[in-house]
């Protein structure tokens, strides 16, 4: 295990350096950021002086160098728009993107789980061909599209949930989230709704198509020649294997949540970090884009050694070290 854990950080670090000169390699191609930061009657030289005040002027490498220097300890730049540490800047948006990968990860277990294992056991009920027919039309559905469809029905033609904002949050062991609040969790519906249907229909298709595998397997076969309740086949036995690969895409699609959270937010005006990135780049404020897409590339490395981990603890015969026997 402890080698394991060795080689995966170091195939971390690798990954997220890869991920730093991605994001910083972008930088100049985002445009000016002095046009947000002083106004037209700025002289051409005091926006030069400027610049190299900002260090806009040094090479590549040596940006890049300085950059590199400070990531380590924690520095990722500071904010021009906020003035502010980038890395605080977000973190202060993060309960809120947190609360909508949450309210829609809640939903997608309790949904998937069960709708894919009923597929599976009744291939050929009327109810399984209706929700495998959902499912293909709700991967076919954008995001954006489902948050705005969502939007119109219940929040403007029949006005059961409100259609932007966070609502009121409470503080408890830490986390200001929604979550705690009535008002809160009416505001977090819609919004984790939308998020969910990205990942829903993948994961009750996956569900049904690991357990229709499990379940013609052979050991599942010799328990049904054996006598045992099918009830104790199918949800003891079956449905343990079956979750093994769905924890490792599962563990994946969680930092894909947090990257599609940008569309979500944006329609419903979620104070999250999806909304503050588009914000930044609307403002190009390059040191907090850089550091954004570095922390979402973080959520990604960080989840998936995770899920490996635990990978290996719920299934002991998988080899962590890659050694083999």
């Amino acid at each position: 295990m402890f080698s394991f854990l060795v080689k995966r950080v170091y195939q971390a670090l690798i990954v997220m350096f890869v991920i730093s000169l991605v994001a910083f390699s972008i930088q100049d191609n985002l445009g000016d950021p002095l046009r947000e930061l002083v106004g037209q009657s700025v002289s051409e030289a005091e926006r030069q002086a400027l610049r190299d005040e900002l260090g806009l002027n040094d090479p590549f490498i040596t940006k890049y160098a300085r950059f590199l220097s400070n990531a380590v300890q924690g520095d990722l730049g500071t904010s021009y728009t906020f003035k502010r540490p980038a890395v605080d800047v977000i973190l202060d948006k993060l309960p809120a993107t947190l609360e909508l990968v949450v309210g829609a990860s809640i939903i997608i277990v309790t949904l998937s789980i069960p709708l894919g294992v009923y597929a599976a056991i009744h291939p050929k009920n009327w109810f399984t061909k209706f929700v495998m027919a959902m499912s293909s039309v709700g991967i076919s559905i954008p995001v954006f599209l489902t948050a705005i469809m969502l939007m119109y029905v219940f929040s403007i033609e029949l006005g059961w949930f409100p259609s932007y904002g966070r609502g009121q949050t409470s503080d408890i062991l830490g986390w200001d989230s929604g979550f705690f609040t009535v008002d809160g969790l009416m505001h977090l519906v819609l919004p984790s709704i939308a998020l969910a249907s990205i990942m829903l229909p993948l994961f009750i298709r996956l569900v049904r198509s690991e357990m229709l595998e499990v379940l013609g397997s052979e050991y599942i076969k010799f328990g049904k020649a054996k006598g045992l309740e099918l009830n104790k086949i199918y949800y003891q036995h079956a449905l343990k294997n079956t979750m093994l690969p769905v924890l490792t895409v599962g563990g994946v699609q969680i930092g894909t949540m947090v990257a599609y959270t940008i569309l979500t937010e944006t329609v419903f005006q979620w104070p999250g970090m999806g909304f503050l990135f588009l914000d930044a780049i609307n403002r190009v404020d390059t040191p907090l884009i850089t550091a954004y897409v570095i922390f979402v590339g973080l959520i990604f490395v960080v989840t998936n050694t995770i899920v490996d981990i635990l990978y290996g603890v719920i299934n002991p015969t998988v080899d962590l070290t890659g050694k083999g026997a």
